[in-house]
């Protein structure tokens, strides 16, 4: 029970927030479009007794569908409300947000949630994934992402991850099947000992993901993952997918709340969901993930295109759960820099924990900066 004084010292006093462009490396081209610039948001919330914490906004249109403007104008409306609330009742803070903004707004939301529960923690002396359970703390790998680009690119992009010591790529299809199975056997015969996951964002009908997965098997290549390969309302066609390749399916846009994850499930269309943040919010987020292990399904997490702040709210997930087998949170190295201080290092494809308090990184604000208090 926390005493009177010690509730006053987590109220909610400010919140700020401010954009951040963070340029790419690549341009990260998917089924459905392609960005050269993270156009994302930093917030920073302080509590009455001085601790302070970070979240991250990373709308991704492509995917989400939501904008960097409208996030904004969220923040500022949803921050608002939030003024005087103690930081301690987080899953209130994010129920009424839900409730505010209803189905929309997410990553707007998750921005707020994240940085409440990091200055929580920062308040509590405990890392993130502490108040989480803590249950598997140790280095983890994540796959790398390939974008949609041409044999060439595909394969120089490939060999520098690979000789970092990355094993599991992550490729971009959806757009050409015959393009994309060249690219995967130009890898498969140019690479030892690597696994592919074929993320198609929607972008393939049906008959095109059967003839995308005989192709890959026709060369030998290791498939271990098809990811949202059709639109995420085809349900039977991603349960026939499950049924004729043999490939484990993930649901991605198919799960953007825990309505549609007890959907998925029911209707036996996949075999792992990914959960993402940016999508639902973090304490929504928790709550389908518990609910898909007890349902029997597999984990796997991942991110839009997120500096270490939001990866890092991810990740305490992955320590404190337990349980998340595939880890795709390798956007921070798809960056030309790195604006975050602290926290979780990477150490080729290996995530390694922090043990300070909250997520233990630190921003300094850019720019112009919103205040709301």
């Amino acid at each position: 029970m926390i005493s009177t004084n010690r509730a006053d010292t987590l109220t909610i006093t400010t919140i700020e927030f401010w954009p951040v462009d963070v340029p790419i490396t690549d341009p990260f081209a998917v089924a459905t479009g392609t960005r050269i610039t993270a156009q994302n948001i930093f917030v920073r919330v302080t509590l009455a007794g001085g601790h302070q914490g970070y979240g991250e906004a990373a709308p991704f249109p492509e995917v989400g569908g939501e904008r960097r403007d409208d996030c904004l104008l969220a923040l500022n409306h949803l921050g608002a409300t939030l003024i005087g609330q103690p930081a301690s009742r987080y899953r209130h803070i994010a129920q009424r947000m839900a409730e505010a903004s209803g189905s929309s707004q997410q990553a707007a939301r998750c921005a707020i949630e994240t940085a409440v529960l990091d200055a929580f923690c920062r308040a509590a002396d405990l890392p993130m994934w502490a108040l989480w359970g803590g249950a598997d703390v140790r280095a983890r790998e994540t796959d790398i992402t390939i974008p949609i680009a041409s044999i060439e690119r595909t394969l120089q992009l490939a060999q520098k991850w690979h000789a970092n010591g990355f094993r599991l790529f992550k490729m971009k299809v959806g757009k050409k099947v015959d393009e994309d199975i060249t690219r995967l056997e130009a890898l498969h015969r140019g690479l030892p000992g690597i696994g592919f996951i074929g993320d198609g964002n929607q972008g393939f009908t049906r008959e095109e993901c059967l003839t995308f997965v005989k192709g890959v098997k026709r060369f030998g290549g290791n498939l271990v993952l098809l990811e949202q390969p059709v639109d995420r309302n085809d349900l039977d066609g991603l349960a026939a997918i499950r049924h004729l390749t043999g490939i484990p399916v993930a649901v991605d846009e198919s799960v953007r709340s825990l309505a549609d994850a007890r959907h998925v499930i029911d209707q036996q269309a996949a075999d792992y969901v990914n959960i993402k943040i940016m999508k639902t919010g973090v304490i929504e987020a928790m709550d389908i993930a518990t609910f898909t292990r007890s349902s029997g399904l597999r984990l796997m997490i991942g991110g839009m295109l997120e500096t270490r702040i939001a990866m890092g709210c991810s990740l305490s997930m992955v320590l404190g759960l337990g349980g998340i087998d595939v880890l795709d949170l390798d956007t921070p190295l798809l960056m030309s820099v790195d604006p975050v201080q602290g926290g979780y290092r990477y150490d080729g494809p290996r995530l390694l924990p922090w043990d300070g308090p909250g997520l233990d990184m630190r921003i300094e604000p850019a720019g112009i900066v919103t205040v709301v208090d």
